[in-house]
């Protein structure tokens, strides 16, 4: 959906959205600094109206690999490809390589890395987080002292040291029967991937 901020009949901007309804007041606001460019201020709906993404990927751990080669490699690729060009012969190759993974590789949905619990996370140590943040609340209010939040805060920040110590102790431990869980939670801590591209 496009959202077009208009003044004195002229086209000014242009404001995207993916859900129709997401977006509304669209005006042109006034000019920021010593800037010739106007702001364009818009108010976006939360709720009901929010966009809502339903992204599904491959799951290759239920795929049926065996029934997969069977549908590719009972193909006479040679006599199939016979005669055709060069576009052609990938149209009928990319069909029935879509066709059979449809067939053997099921979807699931999209999940998020950051929308996990961390695998140190006990209920213990979230219900120290809520009560955490209600002392904040309190704070911000002023029925609680900076220094009893202060004191929450690091009673939190240690229990936290505390069950990641306690987790990565227990993987370390255990690395011979539970290879999966460690080599697991390695990989989650790597923040960047080194993809270096060679002349």
């Amino acid at each position: 959906m496009v959202e077009e901020p208009t003044r004195k009949g002229a086209l000014l901007d242009l404001v995207l959205t993916n859900k129709e309804g997401l977006v509304e007041d669209v005006k042109v606001g006034g000019r920021l600094g010593c800037s010739d460019h106007e702001m364009v201020e818009f108010r976006i709906l939360r709720g009901g109206s929010r966009a809502i993404s339903r992204i599904k990927t491959l799951d290759f751990r239920r795929a049926n690999f065996a029934l997969f080669n069977e549908l590719l490699g009972g193909i006479p690729w040679a006599r199939a490809f016979e005669g055709r060009g060069v576009q052609e012969c990938w149209s009928l190759f990319k069909r029935h390589f879509l066709h059979a993974q449809e067939r053997c590789i099921p979807l699931r949905k999209k999940s998020s890395k950051g929308g996990k619990r961390p695998a140190w996370m006990n209920k213990e140590l979230l219900a120290e987080i809520r009560w955490k943040r209600k002392v904040h609340g309190m704070w911000k209010e002023g029925q609680n002292t900076w220094e009893e939040y202060r004191n929450v805060v690091r009673a939190c920040r240690d229990a936290t040291r505390k069950a990641k110590a306690h987790l990565e102790l227990k993987l370390a431990r255990d690395v011979k029967n539970n290879k999966k869980g460690f080599f697991s939670y390695i990989s989650s801590k790597w923040k960047t991937r080194d993809n270096v591209g060679h002349c």
